[in-house]
Parts: C-alpha cells; sequence; structure tokens
C-alpha cells in the first residue's frame, strides 16, 4: 500500500513528503487554507525566541547544558524568591531551591571527579613500552 505524500515542494525545491491532510493533497504547513495559521504560528515562534534571548540576557543565564549554568539559575531563582513578601510560600519555595542547590552541588563535584579520574586514565604511564 503506497503512503499519500504532500504534493508542494519545500524551500529547497525537494518534495515535502510529510503527509497530507485527510480530504487534500498538502500538508498542514503548505496548505493554502490554513496559510494565515501558519504564518501565526511562525510569528510566535519568533517573538519566543526574541524574548528568550532578552531574558537570558538580563538573568545572565547561558542555558542548561552544565553544571555552572543550572547553578546560575537557581541563583537568580533564590534572589527573586528572597525579594518576594514573607511568607510559609516563600519559606517552603527557599527550602524546595536549597535542595534542589544541595543537589547541584553534589552533581557538579561528582562531574569534577569523574573528570579528574578520567583525565588520569588517559595519561600515558611513566615507564610503559
Amino acid at each position: 500500500m503506497a503512503t499519500r505524500a504532500c504534493k508542494a515542494s519545500r524551500e529547497d525545491g525537494r518534495p515535502c513528503k510529510a503527509p497530507p491532510l485527510q480530504e487534500g493533497d498538502f500538508c498542514l504547513m503548505h496548505d493554502p487554507e490554513h496559510a494565515y495559521e501558519m504564518a501565526e504560528a511562525r510569528r510566535l515562534g519568533g517573538l519566543r525566541r526574541r524574548r528568550e534571548k532578552t531574558v537570558q540576557g538580563a538573568y545572565d543565564i547561558g542555558g542548561l547544558e552544565d553544571v555552572s549554568h543550572v547553578r546560575r539559575l537557581l541563583e537568580v531563582a533564590v534572589m527573586d524568591t528572597l525579594s518576594l513578601e514573607n511568607s510559609i510560600a516563600r519559606s517552603r519555595t527557599l527550602a524546595y531551591l536549597a535542595q534542589v542547590a544541595l543537589k547541584t552541588l553534589e552533581a557538579g563535584d561528582f562531574e569534577e571527579r569523574l573528570k579528574a579520574m578520567e583525565d588520569t586514565l588517559k595519561r600515558p604511564k611513566e615507564g610503559r613500552l
């Protein structure tokens, strides 16, 4: 049984290959009846990316790909929480953030020790042939 594919071409000229809508020849991205919705989705995606860059710059957060970035995010969260009005909810949030911070510190320590061990294992041993 042959599967149907969208009849539109991609920007690079290759066929789309996405499955078409049930009662049509085009996928959602290429269907002329959905052009406005797709344009709006692209616009909102661009707004989100710009907002993300602005927030990253304002809080000096580089992402979450390593422990130092996670530490910075926690630091921002703690400072923002400390600036809130004193309440039980604030205390609970701070306690939770402290727990997360401890786990992050443990992970950072583990990461450093693992790297040191890997570096040691990679060094050639003296006297080896």
